[in-house]
Formats: structure tokens, C-alpha cells, sequence
């Protein structure tokens, strides 16, 4: 029999991301993994400060646990979107070994609370402002899915590295020639159909 437990299968379902997240930016040096590649500048190492800070908001301040260290591209002081990238003096293990600490400091918030616990996010307005540890739990897997997400996009894009995990690529093929012919199936399709509206 299958012992229901939602709080290890959120858990689990996040370090997944969390570890995608990271993975995205193994192999590749400074410049990639900080560099704008999209319009609004998103960059891999960005995602996983932002996933920092998102953790250590949802998961630890909003329950009365904060985060023991600083994160000075939070808060009121923090420059526009200061959490989306990485100085020049911040670096790669700064970034990934502070994202390591908040989420071992996330986990113990959510080893230690009911998950009907009900905290308060501080920069959500007031009288509108409280959340259970469940709901909380659900927004960062969201929030990181969502962004592992994104860094699978954008490395791919650096230099055609993709999968979902290092033992689980969750592709149909690893061979150039198949994607070669999947993509020309595509630009078919998507140019037949583009064809049938004009008429």
C-alpha cells in the first residue's frame, strides 16, 4: 500500500528543479552562464539566485524562520531586478553554495511545520498577506519548475546541451540527424498551416 505524503512528494518534486537548475550551468564558464540571452536578460546563474531568494522568502522568512544570512539584492534597498543576475564580484560558488544553504534551510522549515501552517509573506498587502505552508510549498515548485525550465531553454541555446537530469534526458533521440529531421517536419507543418489561413 502507498503511504500518501504530500510534503516529501512536493520535496521531492522541487529538489529536481533545484538540481536541474544547477546542472544547466555545469561545463560552461563565466561568461555563458551570466550572460543576457533573452531580451529581458534572463541568464542561468540569474535563475538560480533568484530561486534563492525565492526560498528563502517563501520558505523561511514568511514562517518566522529567516534565512540566517543576508541577501543584499533583497528588500527595500535592492536595485530593480538585482536578483535576476549576477555582479562581477559574486561568484559562481558564491551563488550555488548560497542556494545549497537556503534550500537545507527551507527543507528544515518544512520538516518542522505542519504543512496547514499558516504564515505571513511580508511583501504580499497587508490583510491579503497570509499563506499555508502547503500553499507556499506548491508556489516554489512552481517557481522552480518554472525556471528550470527556462535554463533547459537557454543552454540549449548556448551550446545544444539538453535533458530533463544528468541519468534522464526525457528526449526521444540523442542523434543530430533525427532532430535534424523533427525540426524540418516542424517548419513543414508550421509553413502548411500558415499556408491554409492566408487562403
Amino acid at each position: 500500500m502507498t503511504v500518501f505524503d504530500a510534503k516529501a512528494d512536493l520535496l521531492r518534486y522541487l529538489q529536481f528543479a533545484r538540481d536541474a537548475l544547477l546542472w544547466k550551468l555545469d561545463g560552461l564558464g563565466e561568461y555563458d552562464i551570466r550572460r543576457p540571452l533573452t531580451p529581458t536578460g534572463t541568464n542561468l546563474l540569474g535563475l538560480v539566485k533568484h530561486a534563492a531568494g525565492v526560498e528563502a522568502g517563501y520558505l523561511g522568512a514568511a514562517f518566522g524562520r529567516p534565512f540566517p544570512e543576508p541577501l543584499p539584492w533583497t528588500g527595500a534597498q535592492a536595485a530593480e531586478n538585482a536578483d535576476m543576475w549576477a555582479t562581477a564580484g559574486e561568484s559562481r560558488e558564491d551563488i550555488t553554495g548560497l542556494y545549497r544553504r537556503v534550500w537545507a534551510h527551507a527543507d528544515a522549515t518544512v520538516a518542522a511545520l505542519a504543512p496547514d501552517t499558516v504564515g505571513r509573506v511580508p511583501w504580499w498587502p497587508a490583510g491579503a498577506d497570509t499563506i499555508t505552508l502547503h500553499h507556499a510549498l506548491v508556489r516554489v515548485l512552481a517557481d522552480a519548475q518554472h525556471h528550470a525550465g527556462h535554463a533547459d531553454i537557454l543552454r540549449e541555446h548556448l551550446d545544444g546541451a539538453t535533458g530533463w537530469r544528468p541519468d534522464n534526458s526525457a528526449l526521444p533521440s540523442a542523434d543530430p540527424a533525427w532532430w535534424d529531421a523533427y525540426r524540418d517536419r516542424l517548419e513543414h507543418a508550421a509553413r502548411e498551416a500558415a499556408e491554409k489561413t492566408r487562403d
